[in-house]
């Protein structure tokens, strides 16, 4: 039934001007915070930085070396210790005695807000335990354009709807535990591969990638996940390595000043990415708040900002006030945190920096290796079963009911060879490590693990209990050598093939299937054992050839559970945890599926004398993942929020209200945002209703989503057929219902109109679909909003 539902509309102050697709306009100046939310420590910071001389303002924007990943030097005079700031979204990365938890990709496969939370909780308690004031984290960007990204496995998901949901839990999780979230990498940053400048071969500076995304699909899609952070109140935000419209992200004034500091209303700081700072003045004027790690190419007496900044002041190239606002930005949070009572940093970490000793005056030591895991390992292995989505399980062959014969198969099964620290070479090592399991992959978003229980070991121990034989083979060489399986007897009931794929920052992958000859692996193995079940480990969405084979019963995709992986997916695998995770990707038939997004690289932007050469268009708009295979009507192996139960659920009796707030002009807009924008765009307009009953034999959990159908916009590019804009988890007995209610905000309902340069709520019919996936819609209506 169509609904007819009164609205206006949204028209907001408008606060930016245009923006060219291959261009990023001029904003000046860089507005100043006024701590919005934050007033008592706001008051705190300014009291705190009018006590400070010009030399003092300029080292807190600088970063030092020191135990850290990052430093801020301490101001002893001011009782003030300095900053330290760690690695990375998933762990301390290079700390001992700390967790290996689930990453972000695996969060975003849970669908799970608690999980989220929790997960963001106890990751902020670890960094506080050992002293680090600042976390780097979560990942927003890349956002996954491109299913080759090295590094969309440390962020969530190519939809923006699910990033900024899992952002905006995982920074509150962590700021609760006391330390600051630092929300990354901002914005438009979607591939590694010349991700900072180059040398030609004539020794020409070649400038890094420039992502060219034009003003909606920035807002719509790389903004959109940034805007839930900030209205979460993150601390700070890093600003990326890649170039946005020509202009370098951490001296962009459009992206800075204009998009994050005005419109978003961010409060907090801009800190670069490490070596992302090119420019003193111009960076600092663009909106650039702390400069990490402080020094230029490793010499403590060469920075962009440091003795530049002082001198900049004093020959008035550069003004006080702004000086003063980026020390304001970074003292706020801190008094908000309460970071002036904080734990020592731990006395293992000088190890972690070579320039250390020089500085040790400047930072407080504690007592080394500090034991931060607490009971956290319980979550990591709830996670990682949450965020395990079962894709096939042909005549319910799982859950498994104690089988006398197991065969286990493939290098990602058992325990590692090559340590337990997944970074160094593998910067630059395709396929990474060739033996054991893959709970994690490589890079600044990695974890020194403490243990990791492989799924040979697990499985084992579950032998044990069930008096199961259980053979195995590891060597993917082997598997495929002619009679390479001969030595398996007698042939296994069921036979588990693990699969993994390595990515990692500084490389993209170049191929969208499994590592290590996965298709032979898996072909072997089935010819072979006529149940078999493939489970896969990997840092991002994988194809799947071998999906429709008869032989293959099962498929799990484990994504990168962390330290305790062999025990979530023996959790799944025997039942004690129906699965529930649902894909937060799409998997498409095809590796040339994809071809929408490809990793911009050829051999003559290789061999480019052109410094601008590098040059990534984004002439897909809003079409990556879902949104392109539902817009072109494309057939696809596992769709986006896809993921099978050992139960079955059903839906019914949809409904849409209309809130107190759906008088839109009954909200008058504020002169500036508030942090997330105009607060009027998050009010609640409307809300959806649907009844979701268990209709299976057992317990278990899913996730009803909501999708939106706004009608296309004419001149501005192709609108999705489908938008996701709501989800829950349920847990339902056997036979029970509940009734789940989405609510829908003025931005939900709403798309960003060049033209106005605003919100605007379309006028036209909305369709409304709710299901299990993005193509599992059970339920529909529509509104027409006037």
């Amino acid at each position: 039934m169509a609904l007819i539902i009164r609205a206006t509309v949204l028209i907001l102050t408008s606060l930016a001007c245009a923006q060219d697709y291959d261009s990023s306009p001029p904003v000046y100046p860089s507005p100043l915070t006024s701590g919005i939310g934050w007033e008592t420590a706001f008051t705190q910071a300014e009291a705190f930085v009018s006590n400070l001389t010009l030399e003092e303002k300029a080292q807190l924007v600088t970063g030092t070396s020191g135990p850290c990943v990052g430093n801020i030097g301490a101001i002893s005079r001011l009782g003030f210790n300095g900053l330290c700031l760690q690695d990375g979204p998933l762990a301390i990365r290079q700390a001992t005695y700390a967790s290996v938890f689930p990453a972000g990709l695996t969060t975003a496969a849970s669908w799970d807000r608690e999980l989220m939370y929790v997960r963001g909780l106890y990751l902020g308690a670890e960094f506080r335990g050992k002293g680090s004031h600042v976390a780097l984290g979560p990942v927003v960007g890349p956002l996954g354009r491109s299913a080759y990204g090295g590094r969309n496995w440390e962020g969530f998901s190519p939809d923006p709807y699910l990033t900024g949901v899992a952002a905006e839990h995982t920074i509150l999780g962590t700021q609760q535990s006391g330390v600051q979230a630092c929300l990354k990498h901002y914005i438009g940053y979607e591939q590694e591969t010349q991700r900072n400048p180059g040398l030609s071969v004539d020794n020409i500076t070649i400038e890094a990638i420039s992502s060219n995304i034009d003003d909606r699909t920035i807002h719509e899609l790389y903004l959109w996940p940034f805007a839930n952070g900030v209205r979460a109140g993150v601390a700070s935000i890093m600003c990326s390595y890649n170039r946005v419209n020509g202009s370098y992200g951490c001296q962009n004034s459009k992206t800075l000043n204009g998009l994050l500091k005005t419109e978003l209303g961010f409060q907090g700081y801009v800190v670069s990415d490490w070596g992302g700072t090119h420019a003193g003045v111009d960076a600092i004027n663009s909106g650039l708040d702390m400069d990490m790690p402080g020094p230029i190419d490793r010499s403590q007496n060469s920075s962009f900002f440091g003795g530049n900044v002082t001198e900049a002041v004093n020959n008035g190239t550069l003004s006080a006030e702004r000086v003063d606002d980026m020390a304001r930005r970074i003292m706020t949070p801190y008094f908000y945190l309460q970071q002036t009572n904080f734990p020592p940093i731990d006395g293992e970490e000088p190890t972690l920096n070579d320039e250390f000793p020089p500085y040790e005056d400047q930072f407080i030591l504690g007592p080394s290796n500090v034991d931060v895991r607490d009971h956290h390992a319980q979550l990591i292995r709830q996670l990682g079963a949450a965020g395990t989505v079962l894709l096939k399980n042909t005549n319910n062959i799982l859950p498994l009911q104690a089988p006398k014969t197991i065969g286990v198969f493939g290098n990602d099964a058992g325990d590692l060879v090559d340590g337990e620290y997944f970074s160094g070479s593998t910067f630059q090592n395709q396929f990474g490590f060739e033996y054991g399991n893959l709970p994690v992959a490589g890079g600044s978003g990695t974890g020194r693990l403490s243990y990791l229980v492989s799924p040979l070991e697990a499985i084992k121990g579950r032998a044990v209990q069930d008096g199961t034989l259980v053979q195995y083979i590891l060597n993917n060489t082997l598997i495929t050598s002619p009679g390479g399986l001969g030595g398996i007897v007698p042939v296994p009931e069921v036979c588990l093939v693990f699969l993994k794929t390595w990515a990692s920052e500084g490389i993209d992958r170049v191929s969208l299937e499994a590592d290590w000859n996965s298709t032979g692996v898996v072909h072997s193995v089935a010819t072979y054992c006529n149940n078999t079940v493939v489970i896969t480990n990997s840092g991002g969405l994988n194809v799947m050839p071998w999906a429709e084979n008869p032989n293959v019963t099962a498929i799990l995709a484990a994504h990168l559970p962390g330290q305790e992986s062999g025990n979530s997916l023996v959790d799944i695998l025997y039942g004690a945890v129906n699965p529930s995770g649902k894909l937060p990707y799409t998997v498409a038939l095809n590796e040339s599926d994809y071809n929408y997004a490809l990793i911009t690289n050829s051999t003559e932007l290789v061999e480019t004398e052109n410094p601008n050469a590098w040059q990534s268009n984004f002439t897909e708009g809003l079409l990556i993942d879902y949104r392109h295979f539902d817009y072109y009507n494309q057939s696809v192996a596992f769709e986006f929020g896809f993921g099978l139960s050992y139960t079955t659920f059903n839906m019914s009796g949809l409904s849409v209200a209309e809130t107190v707030f759906g008088n839109i002009s009954s909200l008058p807009d504020p002169v500036l945002p508030v942090p997330g924008g105009n607060p009027s765009l998050w009010g609640v307009l409307y809300t959806v209703n649907v009844t979701v009953t268990n209709t299976g034999n057992v317990t278990g959990a899913t996730v009803p989503q909501l999708y939106l159908s706004l009608p296309q916009i004419p001149d501005v590019g192709p609108t999705p057929v489908n938008v996701l804009r709501g989800f829950d988890k349920i847990t339902l007995q056997a036979g029970e219902s509940r009734w789940v209610l989405f609510p829908l905000t003025r931005r939900d309902l709403s798309y960003w109109s060049v033209s106005i340069q605003n919100w605007v709520i379309p006028s036209g019919s909305i369709g409304i679909n709710a299901g299990f996936s993005s193509r599992d819609i059970r339920q529909s209506s529509q509104m027409t909003v006037v």
